[in-house]
């Protein structure tokens, strides 16, 4: 389970050190816990507070690589705030409450506007070559594809449970699809560190989880 207060004053650090300044009159605290009651949501599985918390601690692994942590750090409590299993548009949503909130809670428009971009770059995962806080946030949210077996499997089984409206044969079949795209890519993660440690972990992973569909 994830904690919690960590998280509570994870949000708070990298809100305070993202501002310009201490003018803006709603206690910062406020957005972090909305956020927290979003990723609370009983309609997830996956894409919960641990996910959160997950994507963070990988942010935490690569953060050297990026040029403004503060802003990938912030997209990451942004990317999936917003999130309905049957919906197209939930990045698109998420990035527009970002532009919402970040100013209200004192962040200024050009960070404001990172944070929007990078967390529409989660619908494809394709990083400029250049992008590096791209490169930072798309490795951590992906990084679940390179972990232990154990841990994939409840990946995969969160992942069902969040589409549970969907029949098992459409399922299956589009799961199957998006493991063929994931394991064409040239590489799954652009970071330096996501390449080493992740890349071939999380190759053998899609290609088993593709099998065991297959079956």
């Amino acid at each position: 389970m994830a904690d919690l207060d960590d998280l509570r004053s994870r949000w708070l650090r990298t809100l305070l050190a993202a501002r310009d300044d201490d003018s803006c009159a709603i206690a910062p605290e406020r957005y972090g816990e909305a956020l927290l009651r979003r990723w609370s949501e009983p309609q997830r599985h996956y894409h919960t507070v641990e996910h959160l918390a997950a994507v963070l601690g990988h942010i935490d692994t690569l953060e050297e690589h990026a040029d403004d942590v503060m802003a990938v750090r912030l997209a990451a409590w942004f990317h999936d705030a917003v999130y309905l299993p049957d919906r197209s548009e939930n990045e698109e949503r998420s990035a527009r409450l970002a532009e919402r909130a970040l100013p209200e809670a004192g962040v200024p428009a050009g960070r404001t506007a990172e944070v929007a971009r990078l967390v529409r770059l989660t619908v494809t995962h394709d990083p400029a070559p250049d992008d590096r806080d791209g490169e930072v946030l798309c490795d951590a949210d992906l990084a679940i594809l390179a972990a232990p077996p154990a841990a994939y499997a409840a990946y995969t089984v969160a992942v069902r449970e969040e589409y549970h409206f969907v029949p098992n044969d459409a399922f299956r079949e589009g799961r199957a699809a998006i493991l063929r795209q994931l394991l064409a890519l040239p590489t799954l993660f652009r970071t330096p560190h996501g390449r080493k440690e992740w890349e071939a972990t999380a190759r053998y992973n899609l290609a088993a989880e593709l099998e065991m569909l297959s079956l």
